[in-house]
């Protein structure tokens, strides 16, 4: 299920779309997975190869890109973006554009509870820990530890969460 207009939105016909997904509009989703009970904000762009699992909550202005898994419950809050390349450039050695034989996508992972503040950067490579905590605004160059509240630029640990 979707909301807002149609013609505001490009959910192209390679998506797998789980049951009782909430989609808003002016989005822009191709060659992705989206789990179960999924909420995409408005004004986000899910590419191919990212695969977001269950019950997770996307908030508007996000940009997750090839490469990043979303385990089940994941919070992403407003204008979150993800990157998969070490070293962009925009063309090749010999000068032309650089087409998908030119980079190496570095996946990111992550993992199940973790929320992501508002306005964060999350560089690729790195794995944030299952229930964690990354501050708005936070630049994570390296991994998160499972149960941590990280936060700054570049994010450090500011404490460890009580495990349920």
């Amino acid at each position: 299920m979707s909301q807002g207009s149609p013609l505001h939105q490009q959910i192209a016909p390679d998506v797998k779309l789980g049951k009782g997904v909430r989609i808003f509009g002016f989005t822009n989703l191709y060659g992705c997975e989206i789990g179960d009970d999924v909420k995409i904000g408005t004004f986000v762009e899910i590419q191919k190869g990212a695969r977001i699992g269950n019950r997770c909550k996307i908030s508007s202005h996000t940009f997750i890109c090839e490469g990043v898994e979303l385990e089940d419950e994941v919070f992403v809050g407003h204008n979150v973006t993800f990157t998969n390349d070490r070293y962009p450039r925009a063309t090749n050695g010999k000068g032309a554009l650089q087409g998908d034989a030119d980079w190496k996508c570095i996946p990111t992972r992550v993992k199940r509870g973790a929320s992501i503040g508002s306005g964060s950067t999350i560089l690729c490579g790195i794995t944030v820990g299952e229930q964690s905590l990354v501050g708005a605004g936070s630049v994570v160059t390296k991994d998160v530890p499972a149960f941590t509240v990280v936060a700054g630029n570049p994010a450090r640990v500011i404490k460890k969460l009580p495990r349920a």
